[in-house]
């Protein structure tokens, strides 16, 4: 059994490594917000951006997929409400369920955010090569697609 004197001593755990570069991600992904006008969206508020499907979503299903317990996520769900990113409906196949989608403005932060990926992965893969970029993210797909297969090419 590994031990973490195997560890490589050259780098961090894969762990502190996943930590890190995904606190720069939200970190850069968040930089130009106030002057696109989302200066209202917290952190917290990815969660729930990350997982909304196009059609709207119930509440459990959101809390399972943001992995958050659901009154975590009904609390982020009535703050983006409130802000006008989100609003409720009811659910068409059982009347009683309510379905969460985007709003127009939703979906615009949407469309930015994905404009503003595209760019961090351009420059990510200009600070370590285009190749080995494209091979990162193709193994970090690889051991999602295997570890959890309920969740992969989501």
């Amino acid at each position: 059994m590994a031990t973490s004197r195997d560890l490589p001593a050259d780098r961090l755990a894969i762990g502190q490594l996943l930590v890190r570069l995904l606190r720069e991600f939200r970190r850069d992904l968040a930089a130009p917000a106030d002057e696109r006008g989302y200066g209202d969206v917290r952190d917290p508020h990815l969660q729930i951006f990350g997982n909304i499907r196009t059609g709207g979503i119930r509440l459990t299903e959101l809390a399972t997929r943001a992995q958050l317990s659901l009154a975590a996520t009904s609390e982020l769900v009535n703050d983006l409400e409130s802000l006008g990113y989100v609003e409720r409906r009811p659910d068409p196949a059982d009347g009683r369920a309510k379905l969460i989608e985007l709003t127009t403005r939703g979906r615009q932060l949407q469309s930015d955010a994905g404009d503003r990926v595209a760019d961090i992965e351009q420059r990510w893969a200009a600070i370590v090569g285009p190749a080995e970029f494209t091979a990162l993210c193709s193994t970090m797909q690889r051991l999602l697609d295997t570890l959890d297969p309920d969740e992969a090419g989501r």
